[in-house]
C-alpha cells in the first residue's frame, strides 16, 4: 500500500483516458459493481455473485456485488439508473423491474433508464392448492370457484407482487372470483398454504416441490409454455384451456442507459459463455432456474411484453399499490 501524494498523471495519459474509444478498447481496467436490489441470499443476489465471480476470473479485475434492498427493489434500481454509463456499474434484476413502474411505485423507466445486457435465467411458476382444497384438476377448481364466488381464497407474498398479479390474470382469464389474502412475505404465505389456512397460491416449482412430496399441497398446473421436467404429469394452463395464463420467473442483467454498444456486446458475449458452463448450470438448477442467454434484444422484448401484459391486468383488476 502506498501513502502520501499520488503521482501526477501525464497530460498524454489523461487525454487518452478521457477518450471514449480508448476507454472502451481497454475495458475493463478497474472494479466493476453489480447492484443487486434485494437482500443477500435471494435469487438475484446468487445470480449476481455467480456471474460476477466468473467475470472476475475471465477479466482479472474485481467484480463486487452491491446489495441495495428496499422498496420492492426500487432503491437499488433507481441508484443503478443514475450510475455512469461506462460499463463499470451493472444491475441484476428480475420480474419486479417491469412491474413496479406499472404500479406507479418507481422513479425509473424500464425501457429508457436502462439498456439490456442479457436475459440470465428463467424459472417455472405453478398453481398449487392446499391438500384440504377439494380439487385435483384446474377444471375441478374452476367448478368450486364458480359454485361459490368469493368463498375460495389465495395467498400471495404481498399486494402488487408477481404472485398476486399472476393470480389476478388467472381470475380475469377464467372469469372467477376468489379472495386475495396478502402476506408480508412468501415464507408466511407458503406456510399457511401447507397448513390449509388458504386454498391456493402461485409458487415457483422448486419452492413447492418439497410440499408436494410431503402431501401438503397439490399442483394443478404450471404457467410455462411446456410442462415442467420436475413434474411432467402436471399439465400447463394452455392444456387446461387457459393459454393466456402464462408467466415465468426471470432474471436479467442491465446497464444504465447510454452505455456504449460495444461494451454491451462484450458483456453479452461473456454472460452467454458463462451460462454455458456446467458448474453455472448446476448452481442455477439448485435455485430451480434454467440458463437463458441470447442477444440483449431477447431481454428487451421480454420487458416490453411484461409491461404490456401487467398494465392490462392491473387496470382490469383495479389493483392499487400499497
Amino acid at each position: 500500500m502506498r501513502f502520501g501524494s499520488a503521482p501526477l498523471m501525464s497530460p498524454l495519459l489523461a487525454a487518452l483516458l478521457a477518450c471514449p474509444a480508448f476507454a472502451q478498447q481497454s475495458y475493463p481496467t478497474r472494479t466493476i459493481s453489480i447492484i443487486a436490489p434485494f437482500s443477500p441470499g435471494t435469487g438475484i443476489d446468487i445470480l449476481a455473485r455467480t456471474c460476477g465471480q466468473k467475470l472476475s476470473e475471465r477479466w482479472g479485475v474485481a467484480v463486487v456485488v452491491d446489495n441495495k434492498p428496499g422498496a420492492s427493489g426500487n432503491i437499488g434500481t433507481e441508484l443503478a439508473a443514475r450510475a455512469p454509463a461506462d460499463g463499470y456499474t451493472l444491475m441484476m434484476t428480475a420480474t419486479t423491474f417491469a412491474l413496479n413502474p406499472v404500479l406507479g411505485k418507481a422513479r425509473y423507466d424500464p425501457l429508457r433508464s436502462f439498456v439490456p445486457v442479457s436475459l440470465v435465467a428463467t424459472g417455472v411458476l405453478s398453481f398449487a392448492v392446499s391438500a384440504q382444497t377439494p380439487a385435483s384438476t384446474i377444471a375441478e377448481f374452476l367448478d368450486l370457484a364458480r359454485a361459490q364466488p368469493g368463498k375460495l381464497n389465495y395467498a400471495s407474498s404481498g399486494n402488487g407482487t408477481p404472485q398476486h398479479l399472476t393470480m389476478e390474470l388467472f381470475k380475469l382469464t377464467a372469469g372467477i372470483q376468489i379472495t386475495h389474502v396478502p402476506y408480508k412475505g412468501a415464507a408466511e404465505a407458503t406456510k399457511d398454504l401447507a397448513g390449509g389456512y388458504v386454498d391456493a397460491m402461485i409458487l415457483p416449482v422448486h419452492t413447492v416441490s418439497p410440499l408436494v412430496h410431503a402431501g401438503k399441497v397439490r399442483l394443478l398446473a404450471v404457467l410455462s409454455d411446456e410442462r415442467s421436467g420436475v413434474f411432467p404429469a402436471v399439465p400447463t394452463f394452455k392444456e387446461a384451456g387457459l393459454a393466456a395464463v402464462e408467466s415465468t420467473v426471470w432474471y436479467g442483467l442491465m446497464a444504465p442507459a447510454s452505455t456504449p454498444s460495444n461494451l454491451i456486446s462484450r458483456l453479452n458475449s461473456e454472460i452467454n459463455s458463462i451460462l454455458a458452463q456446467p458448474d453455472v448450470k448446476e448452481i442455477l438448477a439448485r435455485q430451480g432456474l434454467s440458463p437463458a442467454g441470447g442477444e440483449p434484444e431477447r431481454l428487451s422484448r421480454l420487458v416490453k411484453a411484461e409491461i404490456e401484459r401487467w398494465t392490462r391486468v392491473i387496470a382490469e383488476a383495479k389493483i392499487r399499490a400499497d
